[in-house]
């Protein structure tokens, strides 16, 4: 596949997954004041606990574990074709977990589960169509460990009643459309290009952790300046 035919297929997935999230998640096509002001409402219910970035950097939670974990969701992303919107998804339910719930000390195949789970079950709320079995979800990481199912599933009760069965997160993709009508205008819809570039700039943000200290509504606000 050349890179313009790559690029164009990206831009498509970014947008099909987006659009997707839109519906699924319960928010509207076109975002109005109110609804937004809902959003930002429930953010706090869809971060990781206050002190979680603070922990990361002090060293009093491993940030190695968090880096592993991303890295493979990010490598099982790529190797699947899975948008940006994803990733951030995933990325959520990974940074929530792991803000209140502690891994088995130096368990690699722990972390490689818990990013597993954080994926499959991301892939499940954008309804992603990829392979249905749950080791084909995994091979696309490149991964040390293959899990089978039933390890999958109960990995990912874990992750729900962490999580307080919150799923439908609010992330900073859930403002792009917002946003970009306030640049481009109520009456003029953004490029598929714009839409795509916004949400991988967003998804980029998470590999580190600075990103951490912004709430999702400033984070999608931002990167609308890039």
């Amino acid at each position: 596949m050349s890179e313009i035919e790559r690029s164009s297929f990206d831009d498509e997935n970014s947008i099909t997954s987006y659009r997707t999230s839109i519906l699924q998640m319960g928010f509207p096509s076109e975002e109005d004041e109110e609804t937004i002001r809902e959003m930002i409402h429930k953010e706090r219910q869809h971060s990781p606990k206050d002190d979680y970035l603070e922990r990361l950097r002090s060293g009093d939670l491993d940030l190695n574990v968090r880096n592993q974990a991303l890295d493979w969701i990010r490598k099982a992303c790529e190797g699947l074709q899975i948008g940006p919107v994803c990733i951030c998804l995933a990325v959520n339910y990974l940074d929530r977990f792991l803000s209140v719930h502690d891994l088995p000390s130096g368990k690699a195949w722990a972390v490689q589960l818990l990013a597993v789970s954080c994926l499959s079950l991301a892939v499940k709320i954008e309804d992603i169509k990829v392979p249905e079995l749950i080791i084909h979800l995994q091979v696309g990481g490149d991964p040390w460990f293959v899990f089978e199912a039933k390890y999958v599933q109960r990995m990912e009760l874990l992750v729900l009643n962490v999580l307080k069965w919150r799923l439908r997160a609010v992330t900073p993709c859930s403002y792009i459309r917002y946003f970009l009508s306030k640049i481009y205008g109520d009456d003029q819809e953004p490029s598929s290009r714009v839409i795509s570039r916004s949400l991988q700039v967003i998804a980029s943000t998470t590999k580190g952790i600075d990103f951490l200290e912004f709430r999702a509504s400033e984070i999608g606000e931002s990167e609308e300046d890039w």
